[in-house]
Parts: structure tokens; sequence; C-alpha cells
């Protein structure tokens, strides 16, 4: 089994999320193959199915109403964001939840960090704290959005809003618990690794094909 890869280097949240749903309407239609992407975002709230009015306060940077499973969240520079866009050939999503749990979980303790689930909540703990978020959709069987690696984040953007329900203060970082910044082309280099063996598929990196990494062709493709 081999998963595309496509990393986009730092995206702006808006550009990125037409082109999920470009690439999940291919993946439908069988036009491509189950592609990784990779993304660093711009500072950026998004509020999933499950968001509530009061989960949201004064806003200060972009929102966006998304398909995600899930509440507000935010995006920004120093996370690193995977979306996922594979076809189930199982039907379960809550296999592929737990799935995308244990890539995050394998590489945070290559790190050192003492990483687990938490009873009742998505994602991965640390010291009861949520150091990344998980919330997805799916089209016709096929995955979008995706998870949330909370590795040099400005933790203070979370007080815009209650991330996933939760007081601000629940979340956290690897820089935040190890005391130091990790270099994050490493630490996503980790999660392709990671990703390739909890999936049990190669991954191919590609310039082309399905989207080009430049920004024109995003905006020709997100369209």
């Amino acid at each position: 089994m081999m998963i595309e890869l496509l990393d986009l280097g730092r995206r702006d949240y808006g550009e990125v999320w037409r082109l999920q749903k470009t690439l999940v309407e291919r993946r439908i239609k069988d036009e491509i193959n189950d592609t990784l992407v990779l993304v660093e975002h711009n500072n950026v709230i998004t509020l999933g199915r499950k968001t509530s009015p009061e989960n949201l306060g004064p806003q200060k940077i972009p929102v966006f109403e998304v398909e995600r499973g899930g509440d507000a969240t935010y995006h920004g520079p120093g996370q690193l964001v995977g979306y996922p866009i594979v076809r189930l050939q199982d039907h379960d999503v809550r296999r592929f939840v737990r799935n995308l749990e244990e890539v995050l979980l394998r590489t945070t303790h290559r790190f050192g960090l003492s990483t687990g689930r938490k009873d009742g909540h998505r994602g991965v703990w640390i010291q009861g704290k949520k150091i990344a978020s998980i919330g997805v959709a799916v089209e016709n069987w096929v995955t979008y959005h995706g998870f949330a690696l909370n590795v040099n984040t400005d933790l203070s953007y979370f007080r815009y809003i209650k991330p996933c329900g939760l007081d601000p203060e629940t979340l956290t970082s690897m820089q935040a618990i190890a005391g130091r910044k990790f270099d994050l082309t490493e630490v996503k280099h980790r999660v392709e690794g990671d990703f390739a063996i909890v999936f049990n598929a190669g991954l191919q990196a590609v310039e082309s094909q399905i989207a080009l990494t430049n920004k024109a062709e995003l905006q020709r493709l997100s369209k």
C-alpha cells in the first residue's frame, strides 16, 4: 500500500481547506491515491460541528466553520497539522481515529514524552493536559481534516476559545512539557515514519500530479 505525501510548509488555512475538499472529490472518483497532507498554518481558529456559542469569545484572528467533528480549536505556527485523505476500506471511523492517536503517541514517545490516551476524550494527553487534537470528517468513506500536534505552539491563542470545550489551560505543547524548543522538521519526519508504520503503508513524496507546492497552483486546484 502506498500513500502519497504532500508537505505544504506553512500555508493559510483557507487555501488548504479548499484543497482538501478537491482532493477528497478526486479520491472518491479514484483519480488519486490516498494522500497525507502535512502543513503548518498561520494563526486561525476552526469550529467543528459540535462547537457551542459559549466556547467562542471575541476574535482577533480568522475563524472558519468546517465539517470536522469536535469543537473549536486553534492552529498556528509551531504546530504540526496532518490531513489524511484516506479511503476507509473497512468503514471503521473509530479505528481510524485510534490509529491517528497511535501515530502521535509513538512520535511523542520517541522524543521522551510519556503521553497517553484519556478515557472519554479524543487526542493525546500528558500530565492531565492535551498535547494533540484529532477531528475528522468522512465523505463517501474518504476521510479529511485530521490531527494537530502542538510542538512549539504559542498556547496563549487557545485563550480565545474553549478548545474542544475545555479550559484553555488544559492545552499544552511538547515545548511546554520538555522546557525546550523542538525542530519541527525533525518532528514532522518522525510523524511520517510512524504514520507509515501504523497504517502499514509506504509514503511517497509528491510535488506535482495532485498538487504543486507553489501558492498559485494551490489556489488553482482549490477553486
